[in-house]
Order: C-alpha cells, then sequence, then structure tokens
C-alpha cells in the first residue's frame, strides 16, 4: 500500500519498549521494495512458519486499496529459512492459477512425511478458487467449487457499530487438522461472507490428477449461529480449532470430535474495544495462542482515530483460554478423527454429528467435556491481587482464571489512557454511531488497570 515503507516487519521481543515498538523490516530493507518483482515484496497479506522453520509468505505484488490498487507483479509465494533469514524460494503463480477478480487471501501449510513433503494451499477470496502448490514439485494447480462461493444471505456485516455489506467475500479462512488415520489431513474452510463450514481431505487436495473429479470428495457442515463470519481459524494438534468472529469482537472454538453445530461452539474471549476485527489467530509450537486486532472496518469505512491505540497482539496459552468451555475435550484416544459430514442431504437441521472413528478401532470413541456452556468464559476466579472492576461499562464481567497475566507495553507505564476523548472517537456509517466520549478511563493510571481474563498483552 502506498506510504508504507516496508510490508513484512517483525518486533524485536527481547527489547521491551514503552509505547509502540519498532517494526523492523524483514528480512531486511532491500527485500521490501514495492515493485522489484525477483527480490522484493509489495504487499504481504498473510505469512505462515512451519515445523521446519520455514517462513511462507503470500504476497500479492500489488499496491493501494480500491480503485487505486496497481498489480506490479504476479502474485507468489516467498519462502525464508528462519534460521538464516535467506529466501529458499521465490514461486509465481501460473496464469492458470489465477483470472481477473483473483484476490488471495489467506494461505495455510499441510507437511506430510518430511520438509519436501510440503504443501501450501491459498483461498482466492474474489476469484472462487483454491490454489494448491507442491513444495516437492514446485508445481501448483487450481481448483474450482460452489462451496467457495459467498452466501447470498450471508453479506450484512456489523463490526464496532459500523453496518457494511461485504457480498461477494468467497472462501477466506482455512485450518488444517492433525493428520488422521489415513495419513492425510482434513481442511476446514469457509467464504468469509458465509456462516457455514465445509471441510475436504487433503488426500484430494495434493491430487493435481482429480482436479476435474473432485467435486463430491468436498463436504459442508452446519452454520456456526448468528453474526458469525470469520477470517480466520488455525487447529492445534489435538484437534481443537479457534477462530475469529468479526462481527461479535470474539474469538470462538470448536473441538473436532465434536458435533459442528452452535451448541458445541464456545467463546474463549470477547472484548468490545481491544478486540475490534481479531485479524489473525495462530498457535505457536508451545501451544501458546496469537492474537492480533486492527479494527479494520473502521479504516476501510470509516477513520481511525490516531491518538487511540487500533493495533494489538495478545498471547495466552491455549489450554487457558479453553478451559471451561465446550471446547476443553479430553479424548479417550488421540486423534481421533473430525465429524462426520453430509452432502446432498436438504434437512441441515438434522446433521447428527457422529465422529468418524480411526482405522483399527471398532468401539466408538467417547468423549468427556468439562462444560457444555458454549458461552461461558474461564470460570476459576482471579485469586490475587483482587479483582478490581473496570471503569467502562463495556467490558464484561467475567471471572478470570489463576494463571492469568498481562504485559501491557503501550498503556500501562503509569500513564493515563483515555478513549476517543478528542471528538475523533465517532463513527458515522449506514446510521449507526459507535464513539466513547466526554474523557471516560478506561483505565486511571497504574491503581485502576483492567485485570485481563487471559490475554498477555504485547503491544
Amino acid at each position: 500500500m502506498a506510504g508504507i515503507p516496508s510490508t513484512l516487519n517483525y518486533i524485536d521481543m527481547n527489547a521491551t519498549p514503552s509505547g509502540s515498538p519498532p517494526l523492523i523490516p524483514y528480512p531486511d530493507w532491500a527485500s521490501n521494495v514495492a515493485g522489484d518483482c525477483a527480490n522484493g515484496l509489495s504487499t504481504v497479506y498473510r505469512i505462515k512458519a512451519d515445523k521446519c522453520d520455514r517462513l511462507w509468505v503470500l504476497d500479492t505484488g500489488t499496491v493501494g486499496i480500491g480503485n487505486t490498487t496497481q498489480q506490479l507483479c504476479p502474485y507468489a509465494l516467498n519462502i525464508f529459512d528462519l534460521k538464516t533469514n535467506r529466501k529458499l524460494r521465490r514461486y509465481e503463480l501460473r496464469p492458470e492459477d489465477t483470472n481477473p477478480n483473483t484476490f488471495i487471501a489467506n494461505i495455510a501449510i499441510d507437511m506430510g512425511r518430511s520438509c519436501e513433503d510440503t504443501f501450501a494451499y491459498m483461498s482466492d477470496e474474489l476469484g472462487y478458487g483454491l490454489i494448491a502448490y507442491s513444495f516437492e514439485q514446485n508445481k501448483s494447480w487450481r481448483f474450482a467449487h460452489s462451496f467457495f462461493f459467498p452466501d447470498p444471505l450471508r453479506g450484512d456485516f456489523n463490526v464496532a457499530g459500523l453496518n457494511f455489506q461485504w457480498g461477494e467475500e468467497g472462501i477466506f479462512g482455512m485450518s488444517l487438522s492433525p493428520i488422521q488415520a489415513d495419513g492425510f489431513r482434513t481442511m476446514y474452510f469457509s467464504p468469509l461472507a458465509s456462516h457455514r463450514e465445509f471441510m475436504v481431505s487433503t488426500k484430494v487436495l495434493r491430487d493435481e490428477a482429480g482436479v476435474e473429479e473432485s467435486f463430491h470428495q468436498f463436504q459442508y457442515l452446519k452454520e456456526r449461529g448468528p453474526n458469525a463470519h470469520t477470517t480466520s481459524r488455525v487447529m492445534s494438534e489435538s484437534g481443537l480449532q479457534l477462530f475469529n468472529l468479526i462481527d461479535q469482537n470474539a474469538v470462538g472454538c470448536w473441538h473436532s470430535s465434536l458435533p459442528y453445530s452452535p451448541e458445541y461452539h464456545g467463546i474463549v474471549d470477547r472484548d468490545d474495544v481491544e478486540l475490534v476485527f481479531p485479524a489473525d489467530v495462530k498457535i505457536d509450537e508451545e501451544e501458546n495462542v496469537w492474537v492480533i486486532s486492527d479494527r479494520m472496518p473502521v479504516f476501510l469505512i470509516a477513520e481511525l482515530d490516531y491518538s487511540d491505540v487500533n493495533f494489538r497482539i495478545f498471547s495466552a496459552p491455549l489450554s487457558t483460554l479453553v478451559s471451561g468451555t465446550v471446547c476443553d475435550v479430553q479424548p479417550s484416544f488421540p486423534r481421533a478423527g473430525a465429524v462426520q459430514p453430509k452432502f446432498g442431504e436438504n434437512d441441515l437441521a438434522t446433521f447428527p454429528g457422529t465422529t468418524l472413528v480411526p482405522t483399527g478401532y471398532t468401539q466408538p470413541i467417547s468423549y468427556t467435556p468439562s462444560s457444555y456452556a458454549p458461552t461461558t468464559a474461564p470460570v476459576t476466579k482471579y485469586a490475587s491481587p483482587a479483582y478490581q472492576s473496570p471503569a467502562s461499562p463495556v467490558y464484561t464481567t467475567q471471572q478470570f482464571p489463576t494463571t492469568a497475566k498481562a504485559y501491557h507495553f503501550n498503556k500501562y507505564h503509569g500513564v493515563e489512557y483515555q478513549t476517543h476523548g478528542n471528538g475523533h472517537g465517532n463513527y458515522h456509517h449506514g446510521g449507526h454511531d459507535h464513539g466513547h466520549h466526554g474523557g471516560q478511563h478506561y483505565w486511571n493510571g497504574a491503581a485502576n488497570r483492567k485485570q485481563d481474563s487471559w490475554k498477555q498483552y504485547f503491544y
């Protein structure tokens, strides 16, 4: 985007800055020159790190936004060695992989038996396709399917008090299950303008020869429920999926051993200020969850208040987040397989939610969730210091786990933080008004800090 000096950056976590931390170009300044197709990055939209210490970087090749967008370079995957910070490979997508409407929104990385046996899957949000890339073959191919299209009934959005329509948004978020009994993973995905989840085996996606014959291999599940648009999802090695809920300023959860229906979906955190548009959700190798929020719809449709904090990074242990929710599942056997999909039937409400049994097991697998209250937050009370009620009424009065931590680098250094108190905080769009007025304090210096339920608040 014009005016952005470097599109791919990192933060030095060994430093302890106050205020906004400096962004450091990755791997260097020379690699962040827009329009230098062979050597540089123009606009990085999504990144993924794998277990072979490689960073997969999806570069759209564009600059600008909306009517000012220019396609300076082809879409490309750039793969870096995180140990040496050197580029291992750059792969330009073939002309056949894209179409005039293409906007590739996300990538998922599927590792098999070795580092060479790795596939990347890229979702073409506006061109309504799915592109598979084999690292070993250095080759890509494209899938087409009606499940990649938006739902015409789910194009209305409400985020941060703004009502808007993103009715053209197709396949976006993807997550991959652990390796199943057949040696392949299950990919879960959904269009952005949809409340429904879909799935397909990576056995299908890895097979270029089956592109034309794969239609019935894609399956659909139930809807998540109302206000359930999502752009990002990730699944742990135990089969627990986290996903952002952009209409709810929340992060949701579902365990793949359970039926895919709203009563088995939980909320691990909701925050009507700090989690406005939780754009991306990731789980690292130590099972820590990372969430970045950026208020994107406010930037696109209204106007950001640049005196406020608009971009935040959060982290927390996965076990802390799901404790006490319906997603807190202990399977009797590891990697028990995903819920049984259905395809081509009429009555979606009768979905039974039976589980697939791994090869070699003849008895049904039983699970013992600790709770069946899908919308409850963690219930263990915050012990010490005593919980202080936040000054702002927008925060929910949930209870807090004993393991909660909060590292606040950008506003908790004994300084007073005011929200939208300078007249810039009212966002007007479509008859909706969103703002916090009159110098109201969320936190009044160091003496009245919000006790976050789970978040290590880095920036």
